[in-house]
């Protein structure tokens, strides 16, 4: 399992932009998962969301996973994750 922070995400879309901004701002380790260009991480993203290319798919160390997060919910989730480390 990863230490890091997984966003599977695209380069077009606002609320992917918008995740990772924030990510940047917390401070937090992560790794950008382009889905368009990487097909096993799209089945994943699809695996995990019945069949949806739900962006941001945002994995976390412990396993627990957001989904085209508010943006108050991922700063919530962030906050804890730095706590946590």
């Amino acid at each position: 399992m990863s230490t890091k922070i997984q966003l599977y995400a695209t380069t077009w879309c606002f609320a992917c932009r918008r995740a990772r901004a924030i990510m940047d701002l917390f401070q937090v380790p992560y790794q950008f998962i382009n889905i368009d260009e990487d097909l096993e991480a799209r089945a994943y993203v699809e695996r995990v969301n019945k069949g949806f290319r739900s962006v941001p798919t945002i994995l976390f160390p412990d396993g627990s996973l957001l989904v085209e997060p508010r943006e108050g919910d991922l700063k919530d989730r962030l906050s804890q994750f730095q706590t946590t480390q």
